[in-house]
């Protein structure tokens, strides 16, 4: 076993570095993959993940390694990292050496569907293998029109660059819950993400308890695992709605931990939302409301001092909160373009640093799946390899 979990720690190592610096490929050479067929295609329903743009250009959205990790594919025509393709597969390469053969995302079957109203499903709502399904009801930010955008996102620049070109629009609550309906109907949903970009608060809550109505009307299920992802409302008992609403978990993304950083990355949640304090304040009552390891938080890990952010995990953790603190990407079309997160190293002691933080405080890896808003950051392997979750473990008879 501790052969196994060396090899799979390795290769964590390596996808450490993939994340950071993208992977390069000839557009060209996915042709022979059918996208948008047997094998699931980008579609840029909230965020451009990849470090450069590319209108009209399709490109998969993931591959599994032969060990089982999950990589996301994000182009960088600069990175060392490449996929190649030869005699019919595809391989990683690294400096065009190739490293293993690559299995990208099958396409759920639930993006040849069509909502009632005639829209494509794969618009409405986005899946990620391992059952985590993400809807962007709004694919912008109402803090664009003050200028408050924080410095890190491009969602309102994602819309300007792609809504047009791929249809992506606002999502009714009835779309929504077809598409829910069939993603756990077809293809083994088990978790949702409701996000989008900021709208004024009365108009948000009253939003979601109309999607979590519409979801429950047609999967038939009062619980459906799903996560609310809101702003830091200005009345905190407007927090129990979403609860008896039927939203299992619920998040609230402070971003940053250190309050003067905060300040200037996240100019918007400063001055419209009640400043750092009432993010860190919702957060703590949210917990009294959905209760322990129900509630998430998210770090734009990278911005600020790696012990900082911690101080923020572990805090949170003693409250029952837990932390995303997945890598920043310098996301195109951002305020902060062109800048560099930290190195490979920095990101997975990071990621190591959180799991041994949230097994301390006795969170589950089901508890951090279901506020996830996709299931293959670093941490969610971590977990499977300490708890021995990944296939691997089962072919090696362990």
């Amino acid at each position: 076993m501790s052969d196994i979990k060396e090899i799979l720690y390795k290769e964590l190592e390596l996808k450490a570095k993939v994340n950071i610096e993208g992977i390069n490929a000839d557009p060209k050479i996915f042709k022979h993959l059918d996208l948008g067929g047997e094998y699931q295609e980008q579609i840029h329903s909230l965020f451009e993940m990849d470090h450069q743009e590319h209108v009209g250009i399709s490109f998969p959205c993931g591959f599994i390694s032969p060990n089982g990790l999950r990589y996301n594919f994000c182009w960088d025509v600069k990175s060392r990292f490449s996929i190649k393709y030869s005699e019919g597969k595809y391989y990683l390469a690294e400096d065009d050496k190739e490293l293993f053969q690559v299995e990208f995302d099958k396409r759920p079957h639930y993006y040849s569907l069509k909502t009632s109203d005639g829209t494509a499903m794969s618009h409405v709502a986005s899946f990620t293998p391992g059952g985590t399904i993400g809807v962007a009801y709004s694919n912008e930010c109402a803090l664009k029109d003050k200028g408050l955008d924080c410095l890190f996102c491009n969602a309102n620049a994602t819309k300007d660059t792609y809504a047009a070109k791929e249809n992506i629009t606002w999502k009714n609550p009835k779309q929504i819950g077809e598409a829910v309906a069939a993603a756990f109907k077809y293809d083994n949903g088990k978790h949702v993400n409701i996000t989008g970009g900021f709208i004024p608060e009365r108009r948000e809550v009253d939003y979601y308890i109309d999607v979590a109505e519409a979801i429950q009307e047609h999967t038939g299920l009062e619980d459906f695992n799903g996560t609310a992802v809101i702003g830091a409302p200005e009345d905190l008992s407007v927090i129990d709605k979403y609860k008896e609403a039927g939203f299992r978990t619920i998040a609230i993304q402070l971003e940053i931990w250190d309050q003067n950083i905060f300040k200037t990355i996240c100019p918007g949640k400063q001055s419209e939302c009640g400043g750092w304090q009432h993010w860190v304040d919702a957060l703590e009552y949210a917990v009294k409301v959905f209760g322990f390891g129900k509630v998430r938080t998210g770090f734009v890990t990278g911005i600020e001092p790696k012990n900082k952010t911690l101080e923020g995990v572990e805090y949170f953790a003693s409250k029952g909160i837990l932390s995303l603190t997945n890598a920043w990407n310098p996301n195109p079309g951002s305020k902060l373009e062109g800048h560099r997160t930290p190195t490979p190293e920095w990101h997975l002691d990071m990621a190591k640093k959180t799991y041994a933080i949230f097994k301390k405080a006795g969170f589950t890896y089901e508890q951090y799946f279901d506020v996830s808003p996709s299931p293959d950051f670093l941490v969610h392997d971590i977990y499977r390899i300490e708890e021995q979750r990944l296939p691997i473990f089962k072919e090696k008879n362990v």
